[in-house]
């Protein structure tokens, strides 16, 4: 059973649809340490699409216009994935500080461990 991470944020933003037309469609977005999940017309119940941090790169191509904030998220297989939201809701920064949290996390476990396997290495 999975358990329910800490959501640190919670609303609405406005994904640029794959379809040849790049439709905006608006969803549902929830932040965790951990991942973004997006689900399709605002409800929780239908099944969402979650990107975990450990897939994202970074968030890039910020650009302020007067009604909207434009953000892509990449992921480290290079996929691009744009978003808009109110000029006055921040949710890139948002986005953007929860990535950094989790990078630092993880790197700093990655340090502790290379120094257990080498101090494990030393006593050998």
């Amino acid at each position: 059973m999975k358990m329910q991470a800490e959501v640190i944020r919670e609303g609405e933003l406005e994904k640029r649809s794959d379809s040849l037309f790049q439709l905006w469609k608006k969803k549902l977005v929830v932040l965790t340490k951990d991942s973004l999940s997006l689900f399709p017309d605002g409800h929780k119940r239908a099944k969402g699409k979650e990107l975990g941090f450990g897939s994202i790169l970074k968030v890039d191509c910020v650009e302020r216009t007067g009604k909207y904030i434009y953000f892509t998220i990449v992921t480290k297989d290079r996929k691009e994935i744009d978003f808009r939201c109110p000029d006055q809701s921040c949710w890139n920064a948002s986005i953007t500080m929860a990535l950094i949290d989790f990078q630092n996390k993880r790197a700093i476990q990655d340090f502790k461990s290379r120094q257990e396997m080498e101090q494990a290495a030393g006593y050998q």
